[in-house]
């Protein structure tokens, strides 16, 4: 009777924990539904959002909804950015609290032709466009269109960022751990900019020989996407407003007079922020219409003081990279044509950890000249873009001919390296009319509410490009306009509209979200050669080990089981 209710007993037990085993199974099944936790125990924390895009999901007001298109079947590789893009967008709904809605959808799935092509259409309208991958079905090759984007909706307007990036240089597998990386800037980006109820004012300097045709229409387009943008004649204002965030001075061609550097003066010393795109040399490749060469010289514009005050000389010179250019085609007798590498067309190389370039593909060039560096107290100076290590800079006049292309380039020639083509300066910068304006000046000046300041107030920032090239598009009478960065004679995109855009969203957004382009790109690919030759090791740590523990542990186990019930069987001694 007794051994009947220890059994009945131990039954019981059993069941009950059997009970409390799957309540708390479930408990924390349903808490793991709602909070989600992580270590981050890579050497560049590349799962860890930085602190302003936590800041900017925390602030949220309303709901964003995030349309991802990029689902179905596909390679191994795509399947990674798949799983990436969701693990990035659930880890934004957790810190926005629950403030982000995303699904995936696959547009053209279950469609007919024809219904396919109005849906690609309409997406193309909004932004999203399809790229094609070569799928096998049935033994069978065909093209398969995909579509590598995700499109926010926030705040009554709505967004298109592509999920997929092609650096130039990179194999398919670190292109997918580029594209990685490149997603918490873009998805923090496209909330905050859609989340400001008005947009950054830019003005576009002109007056002094400033193109506004179709070589400009790409750069314009793409800053009214997130800017309101305006025209500003220095001939015809009295003063900059401080209203616009930052202004734009792009390849001017006529000399500025003192009183509209002035303007510009009083406005960064005022708090304003500058985009300076100049060029010092009288360039183009319209003078080979004419002959097959040209002398280069110099523009003359008068910005040579004013810019040398706030810590930089952008020399009469041209950069000759011998390393890193794009080719020009040469044409022939009877009409064959070879494209041969152009010196002075250099491919410009973004290596700062300064977010505006951190992370970013090669930025084209036309004819950039050389920038210097002049010591000015408080100034931090930051170059952005440099020529090769292979590079030369003859001065003005520069004798500038097609038939370079016809010999063979000199290496020892290009002797020098890494020349500044682009810099950012950072700090308090003092006036260049500071105690060279006369008492009655000042008094006209005050008289407009608009005081003569000697130094900046607070820090302040300005970039500085001498290549205006650099923001051009080209045009084709059978493409039309062709975007920004687009090399038409090799058929390549570089990263010139990302440089702009970063640019002017690092003088003009003081949010930090710029900050996420600083992470780390490492894509830490498989060594084939040390994976073969270490095989047989690898297969013995991570089959036979586990196989040994394992084991070892039932081994131990079921020896601790008979011993103990050896005890238990034992029979007592009576006692007498």
């Amino acid at each position: 009777m007794a051994k009947t209710l220890n059994k009945a007993q131990r039954q019981r037990q059993a069941l009950m924990r059997l009970v409390i085993m799957m309540a708390i199974l479930i408990c924390v099944n349903v808490l793991a539904s709602y909070f989600h936790s992580g270590l981050d125990l890579t050497h560049e924390k590349r799962f860890t959002l930085t602190q302003p895009t936590k800041t900017l999901l925390g602030n949220m007001k309303e709901v964003a909804v995030v349309d991802v298109y990029l689902e179905g079947k596909f390679p191994a590789e795509l399947q990674r950015l798949q799983e990436a893009v969701r693990q990035e967008l659930t880890k934004f709904k957790e810190l926005s609290g629950n403030k982000i809605i995303f699904r995936f959808i696959n547009p053209i799935e279950g469609k007919n032709d024809q219904e396919q092509k109005q849906i690609v259409h309409e997406l193309e309208q909004r932004g999203v466009h399809f790229l094609e991958l070569n799928t096998k079905e049935d033994e069978e090759y065909s093209m398969k269109p995909f579509f590598p984007y995700a499109l926010i909706q926030y705040n009554s307007k709505e967004m298109a960022i592509p999920l997929l990036e092609d650096p130039q240089g990179k194999s398919p597998a670190e292109k997918i751990s580029y594209s990685e990386m490149a997603l918490e800037y873009k998805f923090a980006n496209a909330i905050n900019l859609l989340g400001r109820r008005d947009k950054a004012h830019l003005a576009y300097i002109t007056g002094n020989g400033q193109p506004l045709d179709i070589s400009t229409m790409d750069m314009l387009n793409s800053l009214r996407q997130s800017y309101e943008i305006d025209t500003v004649d220095l001939t015809h204002q009295l003063q900059i407003s401080l209203a616009y965030d930052a202004i734009i001075v792009y390849s001017p061609e006529t000399v500025f007079s003192g009183p509209e550097k002035l303007k510009i003066d009083q406005y960064i010393m005022h708090g304003g922020h500058v985009l300076w795109a100049v060029n010092n040399m009288n360039t183009s490749l319209d003078s080979f219409a004419h002959s097959p060469q040209f002398i280069a010289t110099e523009k003359g514009l008068d910005l040579d003081d004013i810019l040398f005050k706030y810590g930089v000389r952008v020399n009469n010179d041209l950069v000759e990279d011998e390393e890193l250019n794009l080719p020009l085609p040469r044409t022939y007798d009877g009409g064959k044509s070879e494209l041969h590498p152009w010196v002075y067309f250099p491919k410009l190389n973004p290596t700062s950890d300064n977010p505006i370039v951190k992370n970013m593909d090669f930025v084209k060039s036309y004819f950039a000249s050389t920038i210097d560096t002049i010591r000015s107290s408080g100034i931090k100076k930051t170059v952005l873009l440099h020529s090769s290590a292979h590079s030369l800079n003859p001065r003005s006049p520069v004798r500038v001919s097609l038939s370079m292309m016809s010999y063979p380039l000199k290496p020892e020639t290009f002797n020098k390296s890494y020349l500044p083509v682009a810099i950012l300066l950072e700090g308090k910068f003092h006036s260049a009319y500071q105690n060279l304006l006369a008492p009655s000046y000042l008094r006209v000046l005050d008289s407009l509410h608009h005081p003569f300041k000697q130094v900046c107030d607070t820090e302040n920032s300005m970039i500085v490009v001498s290549s205006s090239g650099i923001f051009s598009n080209g045009y084709t009478v059978k493409d039309g306009v062709l975007p920004m960065g687009y090399y038409s004679y090799s058929q390549e995109f570089y990263a010139n509209r990302d440089f702009l855009l970063n640019c002017l969203e690092y003088l003009t957004d003081h949010s930090g979200i710029l900050e996420a382009r600083s992470k780390e790109v490492k894509a830490r690919l498989l060594d084939t050669t040390r994976a073969n030759d270490e095989k047989t090791t690898w297969q013995v740590v991570n089959v036979g080990i586990p196989l040994a523990v394992v084991l070892v542990f039932a081994s131990g186990y079921f020896f601790y089981r008979k011993r103990r019930y050896e005890v238990q069987r034992t029979p007592k001694k009576p006692t007498t």
